[in-house]
Order: C-alpha cells, then structure tokens, then sequence
C-alpha cells in the first residue's frame, strides 16, 4: 500500500483523537468541528476528489435527518413534547422505572420510528427531566442513546443498515428480523439497564415525582400542526411496513416519509422560518462531513486490505457479529453492510448470517460515540443545551455492554435458533 494511501486512515486517528479529548488548550472542540476538520483534510490532500466527495454524500439520509430535525423542533418548540413525555414518564415513582421506561418502550419503538428519529425527539425530553428532576443528565442521555441502538436491531426499519440488509433478498424482513433478534434484543435491553446501574449506581436511588410535569402548550396551533406531522410520521412509516408485506415494489423510502412529514410545519405554521432556523445545522454538517472522511478512507483500500490479511472465515456468526461490531467504529456501519454484504453473496447465504451482520453492525453503535449516528445526534443536541456525554464516559459504559449483548446474539444465531 502506498504511503499517501495512508493519510485518510491517519487522519481518522486524529479525528477519534479529537473527539476523545474534546479540548486543546483553552479551545473545546465539538464532534462536528472534528469531523469537519478531517474532511476538508482529505480533500486538500487530495486524497478523495471534490466529484467523490459530493457523490459519497448520501442525500437519504441528508433528507431524512433534515425533514425528522423540522418535526422534532416543532413539537419542542410547541410544548407536545413536555405532554407526550408527561404521558409516557409521569407513572415512574424512582429512577430505576424511569430508566426502565426509557430503554423497553423508546428502544421498541425505535425499531418502528427509527433509531435517529427517536434520537432526535428524545434528548430534549431526556433533559427536561433530568433539570426538572435533578437526575443525572448523563445516565438518562446514555439510557436514551442505548435505548434506540439496541431496540433498532429488531426491525428491517430501525436504521439504515437493517434497511439495506432487508432488501438483499430476504423474502419476508419483518418476519426475520423478529424472529431471529427480538428476543436476544429484549435479554440486550435488560442487560443494557443492569450496566447502568452498575456504573451510575449512586443516581438510581433518586425518588422522582412527574406529576406536576408542565404540560402547557405555549403556541395552540403549533402544537395541532406538530400532533399532524406525527400522525403523518406513523401513518407513512406502517404503510411502509405494509408494503413492505403485500407491495414490495413501491418505494417508500425514509427520506420521503420524513420530508411528507415535515410539510404540515413548513407549509402551515407561521413559525416556520424560526423552526427551520433553529433546527441542528451542526449535526447535518457533521453527516455531510462523515461521509466525505469515510469514502476516502474507503477509497484508500486499507480496510479492505486488512480484512483480507486477517484470514478468517468472513461467514462464521462469529466473526460476522466481531466483524460487525469493530470495523462499525472505523468506516461506520452502513459502508460497513456494504461491504460485506457482496461477500456473503458469494456464499450460500443464510437468514442467520444476514441477521448476526444487522445485529453486529447496530449494537457496534453502543461502544463507541462514532458507532452510531444517534449517538451523534443525541451529544449534538445535548451540547446545544449545554449538556454531554465525553467520549470516555461512553466507551467505559459501551465497551462491556457491546461485549456482553455479542454474546447474547451468538448464543441466540448459532446456538438456539
């Protein structure tokens, strides 16, 4: 390999690098900044050209995220939020059913709404009550972030990569993915909560009370308006999954459902121009910026290379889950499926080997802050309220979570099924 090949892997280190320190000298440096950084590096290196770069950008998921960011600030902004929350939280009487509450039904739905949707909404809920409450912002945004990996896993719609495994030929996705991974991600999700109290045990023994949770709505018709585009959100996302069934054929894709979804606040709230102002442009520069770092440093071969020198048997359960779960923390998990999906059809297939690379590839998202764009998501608009998650904190939470929840997964893939 040529030694210029290998600057976009050298440049990714100083990324991570960034991240994981978060500051030089007197200067903070968000994740967006760092990952900006490293973009324009590789492009003034000349290591990806500007055609490439723009090409690499994946305008889905660009789409998706700005259509979800426009629902999510209208329903914040309105005060739905504080009324959906209130109706979900306000029976926790401590901080155990809370966080019991924030991984089982907002990790379920995640694999319904989509594990950056439920990123999205959740955070400023996850802080509400967390300032309301005194509870540690952290356990609740590391609950939060947990929740939605996890809970992503069990639906061909819960993330992107789950999306593009589905339609590698699967005959029914729905069907797989549950059987196959809805109950070794329930037995992830109780683990996920015994972690947690184990590393913030000293928050668990908070008694919270939600019942005088403000439920006010300071703008009444934005708060219609905001109750119309959910509606449109779940009405689109269970046609999706209908078709998914009966018509296979119609191409409902993320990006539109969350674009049709934002149009009742774009065409009809007089608040528009505020909502589309303060939506997370940070966060949308950090996907664009991600992107561009991940195709050079996938044009440079060397994760392809390494692949191969390891000599492994790249269709075991095994080391598809391994596989999955650490090169998800180098080239992001959905390159990651790509790539790997092309190999495995060289071999003879099977269910299980798709459904340990959907498994592998998401819960890679629980080790590390860059495993997962929700992760990203949830620390980005934490930050904008002056909260976080250092990228240490996660990793000491993350790294024997994931361990855990990969054996889980092969017990259930080559074992018991």
């Amino acid at each position: 390999m040529a030694i210029t090949s290998w600057i976009p892997v050298i440049v990714l280190a100083i990324v991570f690098s960034m991240i994981a320190i978060r500051k030089i000298g007197n200067v903070r440096v968000k994740i967006w900044q760092a990952m900006t950084i490293g973009a324009i590096a590789v492009l003034l290196t000349g290591q990806i050209t500007l055609f490439d770069a723009l090409y690499s950008i994946n305008i889905d998921v660009m789409l998706f995220l700005f259509g979800m960011f426009v629902v999510g600030e209208a329903m914040q902004r309105s005060g739905y939020l504080n009324i959906l929350s209130f109706k979900l939280f306000h029976h926790a009487k401590n901080a155990n059913h809370l966080v019991l509450l924030i991984l089982f039904p907002i990790g379920l739905l995640s694999a319904i709404l989509m594990n950056d949707t439920l990123a999205i909404i959740g955070t400023p809920v996850m802080l509400s009550i967390s300032k309301r409450q005194n509870i540690s912002s952290k356990l609740l945004l590391m609950a939060l972030a947990v929740a939605v990996t996890t809970g992503s896993v069990l639906s061909p719609i819960g993330n992107p990569q789950n999306l593009l495994i589905a339609s590698s030929g699967i005959a029914n996705p729905f069907v797989s993915f549950l059987q196959y991974l809805f109950l070794p991600s329930l037995v992830s999700l109780a683990i996920a909560f015994i972690i947690l109290k184990i590393f913030y045990r000293k928050h668990f023994k908070n008694e919270i009370v939600l019942e005088n949770f403000d439920t006010s709505a300071p703008d009444d018709r934005l708060i219609k308006i905001a109750k119309l585009a959910l509606g449109l959100l779940v009405t689109l996302i269970v046609l999706k999954m209908i078709f998914g069934i009966i018509a296979p054929w119609i191409d409902l894709r993320l990006s539109y459902i969350a674009l049709i979804s934002s149009l009742p606040i774009l065409l009809l709230s007089s608040e528009r121009v505020k909502i589309v102002k303060n939506i997370d442009w940070s966060t949308l520069l950090f996907f664009v910026s991600m992107f561009v770092l991940m195709a050079s440093v996938w044009l440079s071969g060397f994760f392809q290379e390494l692949l191969i020198d390891l000599s492994l048997d790249v269709t075991s359960i095994p080391v598809i889950l391994i596989i999955g779960v650490m090169f998800s923390q180098l080239i992001s998990n959905v390159p990651l499926v790509a790539l790997y999906l092309p190999i495995l059809s060289m071999s003879s297939t099977t269910v299980p080997q798709l459904m340990a690379l959907a498994a592998g590839s998401t819960i890679a998202g629980n080790m590390l802050i860059l495993g997962a764009a929700s992760n990203v998501i949830i620390i980005q608009n934490a930050e904008r309220q002056g909260e976080t998650l250092g990228f240490l904190e996660f990793a000491k939470i993350g790294i024997p979570l994931v361990c855990l929840q990969t054996m889980v997964y092969f017990l259930f893939l080559s074992v018991l099924v």
